[in-house]
C-alpha cells in the first residue's frame, strides 16, 4: 500500500499540533498514523485511497458504523439545520433523558454533559459531595479520563501522581487497588473506610486488554459500599449500550450501582458524556443542588438528537443481535486460530467488542469455557496465567503487537486497535465476509 499521503498530513501536522495528534493514543502507530478520509459502513479510505475493515470504529462510539440510518441523518441535519446550539434547553434533551432513565436500570436522573472525562470528574465530585468524604477508589489498570482523581498508579498503601501537573494531594485521596481482587477492596475499607466517598470501577475494564469481573465480584463492591456509607459508580463510558444491550452492563452483572457515567455510544459518534443515577444523589447538582456542574454545550441539539436516534434504532431493530453475533464469530474464531498459532496467547472480550492479548501464557490454549472471550473461570485451563486486571497487559508482548502485528494487519487491510491496550469494537455495518476475512489476516499476521 501506497501511504505519502498520510506520511505528507503527519509531517504538516508535527508543526502545528504537539506529537501531529490531539489525543495521544493516535500516536502509536508506527512510523505514522494513516489520516482518514471518510468512512463507509463497516470500513474507512485513508487519505491515499486505501481501503480497510475498521475495527476501531473511533474508539467505541460507533455502534451503527460509519453510515447513519436515514433516520439518524435526517435527525442530525434538522438539529443542525435550525441552529447547532442554543445555550438554553431544548425538548430533545428531555426526549433523550426520559429514554436513558427509561431503560437503564441504575439511572432515574440524568446530567447531560460534553465527554466521558467531564462525566467521571463531576462523579467524583458529587460523591465528595453526598458523603463528605475525600477518598476515591479506583481499580489499578482502569481508565476514567484525563482527570486528576484517576491519574494515579500506586496501591493503597501509597500513590503517586502518574502524569506530571497532578497534586500529590489529589494522589493523596485515592486508592487504586487491584481489579479482580476481593481481599485487597476489603482491606482498602478496614484501612480508608470512614474517609472512602466512592468506588469508581468499570463493569469490564475495557481500556487495557478488556478484563471480565470473576463472577460476584461487582455484587461483593456493592456490598462494601452499603456497609461503609460509600457511593458505588459504574464507568460505562465503553461499555454503556454495548454490553447489556439498552440496559448497559449493569443490566448484565445485575448490579444497582448509585452513579453511572456514559459517553461514546450514549452521543451517537459526536461529543458527549453523561452523570446518571439515583435521583437523590443527581438532583443535588446546581440548581436543584448546591454542587457545580455547568457547561455551555451540553445537552447540545445535534448530540441529542444523534444519541436518541442511535438508541431508539437499537430498539427497533436487530443491532445487538447483529454485532454480539459477529463479536462471538471473531472471539472463536480467533481462539481456534491462537490455538493452532499462538496458544501462550488469549483472547479476551463480550458482546460487541473483542482483543487478542499477547499474554507470555505457558501450557494448553484456552479452554472451551473461555472460547468466547476470557470469563474468569477457574475450571479453565488459562485461569492461573489469563489477565486478572488492566496492569497484567502490561506484561504482554506489546512490541511484538505495535512493530510487528499491527503494521502487518493494516497492509491486509485491517485496522486493529493502535495498540495492546485498547479494545477493538464490532459495528452494524461490519458482515460477516468483514469478519472471515479479519480472520484470515490474523492466520498471516500471526
Amino acid at each position: 500500500m501506497n501511504h505519502e499521503a498520510s506520511r505528507s498530513l503527519y509531517d504538516r501536522a508535527l508543526s502545528v499540533m504537539p506529537g501531529g495528534v490531539n489525543s495521544s493514543v493516535r500516536a502509536a502507530p508506527q512510523p505514522y498514523p494513516i489520516f482518514v478520509d471518510h468512512g463507509d459502513g463497516g470500513h474507512v479510505v485513508d487519505a491515499d485511497g486505501n481501503r480497510y475493515i475498521d475495527w476501531i470504529q473511533g474508539l467505541g462510539p460507533l455502534l451503527l458504523g460509519h453510515d447513519m440510518p436515514e433516520k439518524l441523518q435526517a435527525a442530525i441535519q434538522s438539529r443542525a439545520a435550525e441552529g447547532p446550539m442554543y445555550g438554553m434547553p431544548s425538548e430533545i434533551e428531555v426526549e433523550h433523558a426520559e429514554f436513558v432513565c427509561r431503560h437503564v436500570p441504575g439511572v432515574e436522573m440524568i446530567r447531560f454533559v460534553n465527554s466521558g472525562t467531564e462525566a467521571t470528574v463531576s462523579a467524583c465530585r458529587l460523591a465528595r459531595a453526598v458523603t463528605g468524604r475525600d477518598k476515591i477508589v479506583i481499580m489499578q489498570g482502569g481508565y476514567h479520563g484525563a482527570q486528576e482523581s484517576t491519574l494515579v498508579e500506586g496501591d493503597a498503601d501509597g500513590t503517586e501522581p502518574s502524569s506530571p501537573g497532578v497534586p500529590q494531594a489529589f494522589a493523596e485521596n485515592t486508592v487504586p487497588v487491584p481489579f479482580n481482587d476481593p481481599e485487597a477492596a476489603e482491606a482498602a475499607f478496614e484501612k480508608h473506610g470512614e474517609d472512602i466517598a466512592a468506588v469508581l470501577v468499570e463493569p469490564v475494564q475495557a481500556n487495557m486488554g478488556i478484563v471480565y469481573p470473576v463472577d460476584g465480584y461487582h455484587g461483593m463492591l456493592r456490598n462494601l459500599c452499603d456497609e461503609h456509607g460509600s457511593l458505588l459508580i459504574f464507568d460505562e463510558v465503553i461499555t454503556g449500550f454495548r454490553v447489556g444491550g439498552l440496559g448497559c452492563a449493569q443490566s448484565e452483572f445485575d448490579v444497582d450501582p448509585d452513579l453511572t457515567t456514559f459517553g461514546k455510544i450514549i452521543g451517537g459518534g459526536f461529543p458527549v458524556g453523561a452523570i446518571g443515577g439515583k435521583t437523590e444523589y443527581i438532583e443535588q447538582f446546581t440548581p436543584s443542588g448546591d454542587v457545580f456542574q455547568a457547561g455551555t454545550f451540553s445537552g447540545n441539539p445535534v448530540t441529542m438528537a444523534a444519541g436518541l436516534e442511535t438508541l431508539r434504532f437499537c430498539a427497533e431493530n436487530d443491532v445487538y443481535e447483529h454485532v454480539n453475533g459477529l463479536g462471538r464469530q471473531l472471539r472463536e474464531g480467533l481462539s481456534e486460530i491462537v490455538a493452532d498459532y499462538a496458544p501462550e496467547y488469549t483472547v479476551v472480550g463480550s458482546d460487541s467488542f473483542f482483543k487478542l492479548v499477547f499474554t507470555r501464557c505457558d501450557g494448553e490454549p484456552q479452554g472451551e469455557s473461555c472460547r468466547n472471550g476470557c470469563r474468569q473461570d477457574p475450571d479453565c485451563d488459562r485461569y492461573g496465567g489469563c489477565p486478572k486486571r488492566g496492569t497484567d497487559i502490561y506484561r504482554a508482548e506489546t512490541d511484538r503487537y505495535a512493530r510487528l502485528f499491527r503494521p502487518a494487519m493494516r497492509e491486509q487491510g485491517i485496522l486493529v486497535s493502535q495498540n495492546q491496550f485498547e479494545s477493538n469494537f464490532v459495528s452494524y455495518g461490519h458482515t460477516e465476509a468483514d469478519v472471515e476475512e479479519t480472520l484470515e489476516a490474523y492466520k498471516e499476521a500471526l
